[in-house]
């Protein structure tokens, strides 16, 4: 469970961040404070793992938080989530460490695509001690996400994506095979090979061979939670 802290001035932005946050699982909320001071003196008697962080309080402000943090040597990760839209602050902040940056006002879907990367890199990190680049590229740094198209591959069509995807949300909990979403979707093997393949090289799915002792080898696709969230625009 990743322990969460809000640390935000405004009554009412800072209920809507706790609401939000409530909807995602894997996340709780340990604390809430109004002023940079009083969240200092949370994390010195508890441990945090995630902050979501205000730019703009009385007192001091959210980048003196971060400047804390840091020098302080605290293991402690912060997503932004300001009005501060300028440059500068945006620059010094990512400067600081601070692992995402929304700006306000944001919708739901953008900060669970946030959580969803964190929660997503943090397993990751603690799941091995050596990785190779293409790990490092594909679970940390999202290199792949840059070349996502703007739209669907020639031959690809929304309507039956919808399908294929909505065949993929019942059978996501264990791997599937082409012919497990053939069973449901009803239509050709070839086409739901497709768009399989698309959602494979977007990375929302993952795919390992089988070999059997006769016949064809069979591939099993696995669901990649985490990047879920690169499918929305499209559906």
């Amino acid at each position: 469970m990743i322990r969460v802290m809000i640390v935000e001035d405004d009554p009412m932005v800072a209920e809507f961040n706790k609401r939000y946050l409530e909807k995602v699982n894997g996340f709780k909320l340990m604390a809430t404070a109004s002023t940079v001071d009083e969240a200092i003196r949370v994390i010195e008697k508890q441990d945090m793992d995630l902050i979501l962080l205000d730019i703009f309080m009385p007192g001091k402000n959210g980048l003196e938080m971060l400047t804390y943090l840091r020098k302080n040597e605290r293991e402690t990760d912060v997503i932004i989530i300001s009005a501060a839209s300028d440059m500068d602050r945006i620059k010094k902040a990512l400067r600081y460490g601070a692992v995402d940056y929304l700006i306000k006002p944001f919708e739901f879907e953008r900060l669970n695509m946030a959580l969803v990367a964190y929660q997503g890199k943090t397993k990751f990190i603690q799941s091995q001690e050596m990785f190779s680049q293409k790990e490092l590229d594909h679970q940390i740094f999202r290199r792949e996400e840059k070349h996502i198209l703007e739209d669907l591959p020639k031959g690809l069509t929304k309507d039956t994506l919808k399908q294929i995807w909505e065949a993929i949300q019942e059978l996501k909990e264990a791997p599937f095979s082409t012919e497990d979403v053939v069973k449901i979707v009803g239509i050709s093997r070839v086409s739901v090979r497709k768009y399989l393949k698309y959602l494979k090289d977007m990375g929302i799915l993952d795919v390992k061979v089988i070999y059997g002792t006769v016949g064809r080898p069979v591939y099993q696709h696995e669901f990649n939670k985490f990047n879920e969230h690169l499918i929305k625009k499209f559906l």
